[in-house]
């Protein structure tokens, strides 16, 4: 059995249909179409917690901290940002400041890559007292 060159395929492409509105300066796609893959990665919730478990009261830093934590899993994983297809980001007390702040935390990440598809979902609370995001991800890998 011959396998194909992995070099130039790719997971999954992330597409944004002309009939739709451009998703881009709000940080993400409008699909995330899986194509070829040999890992899926379902990433729990990562919150804002660093590694002794301490939240900021800086809902910045939190964001940053939350992306930082699904970098370390992605990393121990042997993948990379670019390989999440699909986020879902929980935040209390949602607001438009905070939407921003998100936005731009996304697009210094992601830089010029396309950015996944994604869903925000406002809540009233998480699971830690304190937890102001919380960032599942399901990433596929080659």
């Amino acid at each position: 059995m011959k396998f194909p060159n992995t070099q130039q395929l790719h997971s999954f492409a992330l597409v944004n249909p002309e009939q739709l509105f451009n998703p881009r300066p709000f940080a993400f796609s409008h699909v995330a179409e899986v194509r070829h893959y040999l890992r899926a990665l379902h990433i729990s919730g990562q919150g804002g917690q660093n590694q002794q478990g301490q939240l900021s009261s800086d809902f910045v830093h939190q964001v940053e901290q939350a992306f930082r934590n699904i970098t370390f899993i992605l990393k121990d994983r042997d993948a990379t940002l670019a390989d999440i297809a699909v986020l879902r980001i929980y935040v209390v007390e949602h607001n438009s400041k905070k939407h921003q702040l998100l936005i731009q935390a996304m697009q210094r990440l992601w830089q010029d890559r396309a950015f996944p598809a994604c869903t925000l979902v406002p809540v009233n609370c998480l699971a830690l007292t304190g937890m102001l995001i919380e960032v599942e991800a399901t990433a596929y890998c080659l």
